[in-house]
């Protein structure tokens, strides 16, 4: 009952919030802020130390995202408003057909979702496939499914990103196996996510389309836009300088110029602004529009992502709470001394602090220090072990989840249809993904 009691209070504290935000229609950061401060008390923080985690939760999280989400979203916006996201979709319709494009969409997720932070894919990505929906006539969330879904689980499974690279780390796993293994793993998990989930999804034809951009598509015609590639490439330098930032960490010494200023430009947040300075070139000086009119979309970017950006600091706070708070330790105390397969532990432990913490790299490695000493006793491979926690880390997030609000401000959802569209995908995802690697562990 020890370590029972800290998880209690936070399944009440999410019930509470889902209570406040649904049911009495709380604005979502203000409820989160509350949730926060009552879990705080119950877990017994003094509110000297829930004040400094209050800063930490909220700075933390704004800073580590914040900034990408705006820099994403001016990106977007500027590609969207002089016409290069119409372009762009035009261009994939024609070639790919209407039939093909949940395909191409999911084939996009995986690239940008290893080279990229999921966040800066999410903001980046989202306005092009709304924009491939428009063109093509068919309801946005048929695409926007499978892209996440792809985004999602890429981001999860595979290094350069935070979460693999530091499981690959702690169980000692081959990097190479865990790409060679990872696309066994993400190819049935992304197929049935995004491809399979979509057809049983009832009422998602309705949703209306997010407003991502203020397109007058009588005016697009008269902007200069480059040809198609270009115009594709821009949003991936981004993900151009991340892979060639890790590519050039293998050959270059630390503290060479060449290594120095590959981490400088391969850094998330230096990446995606030199990303928006040559967009705001090639897409506003360049195709015929003013520096004041490349302003004036950053600004409008900036006014419709500010929402997002509080409510995902808020989220920041009650997660930062939650960790402060030990939960993450308690769970593990309590389900450490269970005979399981290793394999199946360390995927319910990492869904259950992601859970609780609303953090997947947070989760993966709180798993990773309890299982991993487990490999030697039961003889597994460490690279099954690191995939089935990774899988375990991008399962159904709750309101604690940045992502999970990301989700739905940024397509106004309710929190019902979040969990039915966002929810699910995530769910599969990581379910599939175990059932692949389990299938795997019989073989290797």
């Amino acid at each position: 009952m020890e370590h029972l009691l800290p998880v209690i209070w936070v399944i009440v504290a999410i019930a509470l919030l889902l209570f406040l935000t649904v049911k009495a229609k709380m604005h979502s950061m203000v409820a989160l802020l509350l949730i926060a401060i009552f879990v705080a008390f119950m877990e017994g923080m003094d509110t000297t130390t829930l004040i400094k985690t209050i800063t930490k939760g909220a700075g933390g999280t704004l800073g580590g995202v914040g900034l990408i989400v705006i820099l994403g979203a001016a990106l977007g916006q500027l590609m969207t408003d002089c016409g290069a996201s119409k372009k762009i979709a035009d261009t994939i319709v024609a070639h790919c057909g209407v039939r093909m494009l949940k395909w191409g969409v999911l084939a996009v997720g995986v690239i940008f979702g290893i080279s990229m932070f999921f966040e800066v894919a999410f903001m980046v990505v989202v306005p092009l496939v709304v924009s491939i929906a428009r063109e093509a006539k068919i309801p946005y969330m048929f695409l926007i499914i499978p892209a996440l879904a792809a985004i999602a689980q890429a981001h999860s499974l595979f290094p350069p990103q935070p979460g693999p690279v530091a499981l690959v780390d702690a169980f000692g796993a081959d990097s190479g196996m865990v790409y060679l293994l990872g696309l066994v793993v993400v190819i049935p998990s992304i197929v049935c996510a995004g491809i399979i989930l979509p057809k049983f999804l009832k009422g998602i034809d309705t949703y209306a389309a997010p407003k991502l951009g203020n397109i007058d598509e009588t005016s697009l015609g008269s902007f200069k836009l480059p040809p198609f590639l270009i115009c594709l490439l821009i949003p991936l330098l981004p993900a151009v300088f991340m892979i060639g930032h890790t590519v050039i960490a293998n050959f270059t010494a630390k503290g060479s110029l060449v290594y120095t200023v590959f981490e400088f430009l391969g850094s998330p947040n230096v990446s995606l602004l030199v990303a928006v300075l040559v967009a705001m070139y090639v897409f506003g000086v360049r195709a015929g529009r003013t520096i004041s009119e490349t302003s004036d979309s950053i600004t409008s970017a900036i006014k419709g992502i500010s929402t997002v950006v509080m409510i995902i600091g808020a989220g920041g706070v009650f997660k930062q709470v939650i960790v402060d708070a030990g939960v993450g330790e308690h769970i593990a105390a309590a389900v450490t001394g269970l005979s399981i397969s290793p394999l199946i532990l360390a995927f319910f432990i990492t869904v259950i602090i992601r859970w609780a913490t609303g953090q997947g790299a947070v989760s993966a490695i709180t798993a990773a220090g309890i299982v991993a000493p487990l490999i030697p006793v039961f003889n597994v491979n460490p690279t099954l072990l690191m995939l089935a926690t990774a899988a375990g880390s991008n399962t159904i997030t709750m309101p604690n989840d940045a992502a999970f609000w990301m989700m739905k401000e940024t397509f106004n959802l309710t929190i019902g249809q979040t969990f039915k569209t966002w929810g699910l995908l995530e769910l599969i995802n990581s379910v599939i993904g175990l059932g692949v690697v389990l299938i795997l562990s019989l073989f290797i």
